[in-house]
């Protein structure tokens, strides 16, 4: 049975789903979405990490998505960050393991960059922004790629989110778009000033045999993530 709550930090109120583990946790994974979804998309890898037994997950809605409401004015993606590591720190997790999927990825990145401390390690889905697409145009042609490729029942919880998402999502894109993950996945390379988090996981894409169009090899530094394809 899962938990559903809600948490405000600096003005921005984010949801969160916990399942799994109550007692004796060994473990907390924290799924963050990207830009226009919510945390039903993690449904399946939600009761993928269930089967852990000692494992709690943590699916949020970020201020402005899901079922969480527009916060009064688009976050950034270090504000976000901030407000993801407060959540983590009220609810008394010693570290956490950071999911992030699309922009979810520059928010999670950010997290460990700016609170080490908080993160176990990274995981980085398909991970945003390709520094040689940074429009919208781009964006948009990349998500018809995307949708091309994925079944009905994807396609339908994604436009169920994307209209959850509102009118405001077009500044919504502009702060993933200006957002520059490299500085902090740098950041993030260095033991001086990331030691506790263990390890950064990059997954590109299922059955890919180079980068997805989302990203490129060369953004994130080969000493800072392990690329996985699957």
């Amino acid at each position: 049975m899962s938990d559903i709550a809600s948490f405000t930090h600096a003005g921005a109120t984010l949801v969160a789903e916990t399942s799994g583990a109550a007692d004796a946790v060994s473990r907390t994974y924290i799924l963050i979405h990207g830009i226009g979804m919510g945390r039903t998309i993690f449904a399946d890898l939600d009761r993928h990490l269930d089967r852990e037994s000692s494992a709690r997950t943590i699916a949020i809605d970020l201020p402005g998505y899901g079922e969480a409401p527009e916060p009064p004015r688009v976050l950034t993606m270090e504000r976000t960050a901030d407000l993801i590591a407060a959540f983590i720190r009220a609810r008394g997790i010693p570290s956490a393991v950071v999911v992030g999927h699309s922009m979810g990825t520059q928010v999670a990145i950010e997290v460990a960059a700016r609170h080490p401390s908080l993160v176990e390690s990274v995981v980085l889905i398909g991970p945003t922004v390709n520094r040689r697409e940074r429009t919208a145009p781009q964006q948009v042609l990349r998500l018809a790629q995307d949708l091309a490729v994925e079944s009905p029942r994807v396609i339908f919880l994604g436009a169920r989110e994307l209209l959850r998402a509102g009118p405001r999502l077009r500044p919504k894109l502009r702060a993933m778009l200006v957002h520059r993950p490299e500085p902090s996945t740098r950041a993030c390379a260095s033991p001086r000033s990331c030691s506790a988090v263990r390890t950064t996981t990059c997954v590109l894409a299922r059955g890919a045999a180079s980068s997805p169009p989302h990203s490129r090899r060369g953004v994130w530094p080969r000493s800072s993530v392990t690329v996985t394809r699957r």
